[in-house]
């Protein structure tokens, strides 16, 4: 059940991750992510979500296995090419990391830190780079807010501003670890619609990880089922079937598996991601 790979902006060969207590959190598990994309990574609590999209940016590092990305130098990540792999990758947080007591353009302005070299982080910002942050809070609505603390926005607003700061690096690939878990179902749509409309118009490759599946079949163009460390599904929303579903989701309560067929106006709960 193998999606169509035209461009392959990231591939992923034989990535794991098995930790020191010898608990294998990924088996190994390999991927083509097609340039443009937005792919969902989808799956219940502890299925290696979090733990395959940590590895793509170094975050986790892999056991064993190899992270490749088109128009990297030396093309495989290492050591080496990590940083500059970090550059043209930016990161979303489920919990903003938002710095409550600066505004939300010194926030924003930190999504830049990656691109500055250690001696220029030391200097203040340039009007440059004041004016880029500030496009980049207008992007998701919020340029009235650019001078307010962080702390004084809401949940929705402050991913919103994470997602600026991600922008404001100028990434070539966006990953966004559960972004609108904590969100309520409103928001969470709002949230990932203004998310996918900007990769879509500036053809970011974007990897997504969620547990609500009504919003992996509205939004994604591929989804990746994960289910104890290991890849059980790969295909579209159409071919997300309720037997496939059953399969991803086999050790799921019947409680929790009837939140993930909600409407977002509807849902009361989600599954633990």
């Amino acid at each position: 059940m193998k999606t169509a790979i035209r461009e392959s902006h990231l591939s992923l060969r034989g990535i794991t991750v098995t930790y020191a207590d010898g608990h294998t959190a990924l088996a190994p598990t390999s991927l083509d992510v097609q340039h443009g994309g937005f792919l969902v990574l989808l799956g219940a609590s502890g299925a290696g979500k979090s733990t395959l999209l940590r590895s793509i940016n170094g975050l986790v590092s892999p056991t064993d296995g190899e992270v490749s990305v088109a128009d990297l130098p030396g093309g495989t990540v290492s050591k080496r090419n990590l940083l500059e792999h970090r550059r043209h990758c930016g990161m979303v947080f489920q919990q903003h990391h938002l710095i409550g007591r600066q505004s939300v353009l010194a926030n924003v302005l930190m999504g830049k830190l990656a691109t500055r070299g250690s001696l220029a982080s030391l200097w203040p910002w340039s009007k440059a780079d004041k004016l880029e942050a500030l496009a980049a809070i207008d992007r998701v609505g919020l340029l009235e807010k650019a001078l307010a603390r962080a702390d004084t926005l809401s949940g929705g607003q402050q991913q919103r501003i994470g997602i600026a700061r991600a922008l404001v690096q100028k990434p070539r690939l966006l990953l966004a670890d559960e972004p609108v878990a904590s969100l309520d179902p409103a928001t969470a749509q709002s949230v990932l619609t203004l998310l996918h409309d900007i990769c879509k118009k500036d053809r970011l490759t974007a990897i997504v990880t969620l547990h609500q599946v009504n919003l992996a079949r509205m939004f994604a163009d591929r989804i990746v089922g994960l289910r104890q460390g290991q890849v059980v599904f790969d295909g579209t929303a159409a071919q997300l079937t309720e037997e496939a579903l059953s399969a991803l989701y086999a050790k799921s309560s019947p409680a929790n598996m009837g939140s993930q067929f909600d409407s977002p106006s509807q849902s009361k709960e989600f599954l633990p991601c």
